[in-house]
């Protein structure tokens, strides 16, 4: 049994739907997971990783566990007493969904303190574990879809420095892979798409995917900043920003990871945009 965490999210959706079509058997869990949206035969269990002891129905019967990093409440979660929990119910392998400001952002209190927390918990647990650490989402593109919809529109800072975004279901593919197939302990893979693409180019790739241009329309650092935080905690906030307009070096190396696992390069930015054009229309 392989039990996901956050499966509701953009990696997690992806890999229960991996996992079941090749007959693992699944549970799957978040905090507002419905049996309905799942595909036949994984196991439901709403649960909330800020709650270790109620994990304990989660973990049972299971020998494999993706571990998302909790996100905007990894502050809350205590990742000791989550990763004992799964291991006491007999979890023997752990993957681990972290970032990769871990490495580049260790100044961030959201990197360098929960995050790295919540790996070195991983990483004390005595099981067989894995830290997968990706950069930007291909998904986090969809910040954007009210815009696309209501006036054909993007709205971001920074429009012509590029990242080497990554799809999620290439994020998932990897953790399919090695649940199923453990390999080495002890490994920390980077996951990056294959080339960088600049906010510029992303807004052009999904209007060629709606078939129709998509206008991009540049905000100052200041303005950006005023409307992330609005919903974001300022660290994070000025993580965010940092990431995105003064790139280190080693966010800019494009192409890692799922070519070391998979053997085939990466999924570029215009893949997932003509996947997912429906939710922009």
């Amino acid at each position: 049994m392989i039990v996901v965490t956050g499966a509701t999210g953009n990696v997690g959706r992806e890999l229960v739907r991996s996992l079941a079509a090749d007959g693992e058997r699944v549970t799957a869990t978040s905090r507002g997971i419905k049996a309905a949206r799942l595909p036949d035969g994984v196991r439901p269990v709403r649960a909330d990783l800020t709650d270790a002891a109620g994990l304990r129905e989660v973990f049972e019967g299971a020998d494999a566990l993706f571990l998302q990093n909790g996100g905007a409440s990894a502050h809350l979660i205590d990742p000791h007493a989550v990763v004992g929990t799964a291991k006491a119910a007999g979890v023997r392998r752990i993957v681990l969904l972290s970032s990769q400001g871990v490495a580049t952002r260790p100044g961030s209190a959201s990197h360098g303190a929960v995050a790295r927390g919540i790996e070195d918990a991983v990483r004390q647990s005595g099981t067989h574990w894995t830290v997968l650490r990706p950069g930007g989402f291909s998904s986090n593109t969809l910040a954007w879809a009210e815009g696309v919809r209501a006036a054909r529109t993007v709205t971001a800072p920074f429009g012509d420095v590029g990242l080497p975004v990554i799809d999620p279901a290439d994020i998932a593919e990897v953790a399919a892979a090695v649940l199923r197939d453990a390999g080495p302990s002890g490994r920390v893979v980077e996951l990056t798409g294959p080339a960088l693409v600049t906010p510029r180019q992303q807004a052009e790739e999904i209007g060629a995917a709606l078939g129709e241009p998509v206008r991009f329309v540049e905000q100052s650092r200041a303005e950006a900043r005023e409307a992330m935080l609005r919903f974001m905690p300022e660290d994070v906030v000025e993580t965010t920003l940092g990431i995105l307009g003064e790139p280190a070096d080693a966010e800019l190396r494009p192409g890692l990871g799922v070519q070391d696992v998979l053997g085939r390069p990466p999924r570029a930015f215009a893949d997932w945009a003509r996947r997912h054009a429906d939710l922009f229309r």
